[in-house]
């Protein structure tokens, strides 16, 4: 399947008025549905990060975790959980965000990571950056850095890409919506 973005966004299903009014939802539960588009996107982080020098993938809960973890195993690269408030059992760094819904908690184990390391951070798309600036502020906090943050979708129009950029953390996606874009 050669990437075709047009076909590949057929895949990301607009929900709208969901989780509130006016918000139209990307659902990339069609995308794990097909087999050639999820081997479409795994191979596009693959081919990107084969070569990149970085040592760890981290994931944001929940979605990021179903793309981070394969592309993790495909590289052979320790992979980092990156959770909602109060799921990880051990020792944890917590960090408050503000995400286009409220205020809202991400924790990591403090012992994830170590000075000098280096991660790429998966989620399913990049909207205000709130979950990836504060991964990227918890792996900081432990001597680590982010190489990139990756995404399927960007949301541009919501500013997060661009956040992440003036916080000197580049930003990939696979596609990007307009926030009226059906």
């Amino acid at each position: 399947m050669v990437f075709d973005e047009p076909s590949f966004k057929s895949l990301i299903r607009p929900v709208v008025d969901f989780p509130k009014p006016g918000v139209i939802f990307r659902d990339i539960t069609p995308l794990f549905q097909s087999p050639k588009a999820m081997r479409l996107v795994v191979d596009s982080f693959v081919h990107r990060y084969i070569d990149a020098d970085f040592s760890h993938i981290g994931v944001m809960d929940a979605r990021g975790f179903l793309i981070g973890s394969i592309v993790a195993h495909e590289l052979n690269k320790p992979l980092i959980l990156f959770r909602k408030q109060g799921k990880l059992p051990a020792d944890v760094l917590s960090e408050s965000y503000q995400t286009e819904y409220g205020e809202a908690f991400l924790e990591v184990h403090a012992d994830s990571l170590c000075e000098g390391d280096a991660m790429v951070l998966f989620d399913d798309l990049i909207a205000t950056g709130g979950t990836l600036i504060a991964a990227a502020n918890l792996a900081r906090r432990m001597g680590a850095r982010v190489y990139e943050a990756a995404a399927i979708i960007d949301l541009p129009e919501l500013g997060g890409s661009q956040r992440l950029v003036e916080l000197g953390i580049p930003a990939f996606t696979l596609t990007k919506f307009s926030l009226t874009e059906y």
